[in-house]
């Protein structure tokens, strides 16, 4: 029979001490970490506050962008609001100072010398007292406000249609005035205002002075219808450049109704500045022709006050007195 051996006391003992030891070494580190979750969990916390104060700030950033974006868009509409009461106010300025420009035109003095509507007496030269007479005087120097001191004459019509169904028979009234005024000159001739002639066998030339001539001019006129553009422009450069003598006093009758711009007269600054350049000064400061007009106030007699009119009655004004003579605008149509 086999005989059991004992177990040593001092190998039990050692192994105690072992597992006492790595017990107390469990122990010491379960007490030295028991504090570190809730150091975790304050930080976490401090991270979400700061988080949380973050998008607060900008939720209100975003809130101040989308006033700052509504803000603008008001801006902008008040801006086109006011460009658009501005744009008004110009509109309303321009028809005011239109209705101004016109109205100066119709003054008083100038509706009583149109009641005798004469263009102007033209003082004797020599040729004239050879006609006249050595002892012939005129009782007054102007008629109407105009003076002429001229031998030959050019009447520049406008033949549009608004003349002719408006006005017609008060040019011829008026075409006869004005030759009954000059009872002896040189030459005449007539052309309507794009430079078309009442007789084209006279073209470039001028129509000696005659009862008979006379006659044979206003039979013509009462009866003449030609294309017109309403614009004198050409009626005016035509007669300077095929008239012009720096040996004769001429001068030009401008009869119309409206100014109409066109691509050759755009603007009335523009017709002033082309006749400014053609009918040139010379040197004593004296203009080539001498330029009068006449407005006859179609519209104003069927109610309307026309730009065209107005236009008209600016540009004669302008170029009268830039050329030595004189715009007379008749009241009414007789």
């Amino acid at each position: 029979m086999k005989v059991r051996r004992g177990v040593p006391e001092m190998n039990l003992a050692f192994l105690d001490v072992i597992c006492c030891g790595f017990g107390a070494i469990i122990l010491l580190l379960m007490i030295t970490k028991i504090g570190l979750p809730l150091v975790l969990e304050e930080t976490l916390s401090d991270f979400a506050a700061q988080v949380a104060l973050k998008q607060d700030a900008i939720k209100e950033i975003f809130g101040e962008i989308e006033m700052l974006e509504r803000a603008k868009e008001e801006s902008e509409l008040n801006l086109d609001d006011a460009l658009q009461r501005l744009k008004s106010l110009e509109e309303e300025l321009e028809e005011v100072t239109s209705r101004f420009d016109a109205l100066q035109t119709l003054t008083t003095d100038q509706k009583d010398r149109l009641a005798d509507l004469v263009i102007a007496k033209q003082s004797l030269t020599d040729e004239m007292e050879r006609l006249l007479g050595q002892d012939f005087q005129r009782r007054d120097s102007s008629i109407g406000g105009m003076t002429v001191d001229s031998e030959y004459i050019v009447f520049i019509i406008d033949t549009s249609g608004s003349m002719q169904e408006g006005a017609w028979p008060q040019v011829v009234a008026k075409v006869t005035e004005v030759l009954n005024v000059y009872p002896n000159v040189k030459g005449i001739q007539v052309m309507n205002d794009m430079g078309n002639y009442m007789f084209p066998r006279f073209q470039g030339l001028w129509i000696e002075d005659s009862p008979a001539r006379r006659r044979a001019i206003i039979d013509r006129l009462r009866s003449w219808n030609i294309y017109s553009n309403s614009s004198p422009v050409e009626g005016i450069e035509q007669a300077i450049e095929d008239f012009y003598d720096p040996d004769k006093l001429i001068s030009l009758y401008v009869f119309g109704d409206d100014f109409r711009p066109s691509s050759r007269a755009p603007s009335v600054e523009a017709v002033v500045d082309r006749i400014d350049s053609v009918n040139a000064i010379d040197e004593q400061g004296n203009r080539r022709v001498r330029i009068h007009g006449v407005g006859f106030p179609v519209y104003l007699s069927i109610g309307r006050l026309s730009s065209t009119f107005r236009q008209f009655a600016t540009l004669m004004r302008e170029l009268t007195v830039r050329n030595g003579g004189t715009f007379v605008a008749l009241p009414r149509i007789n």
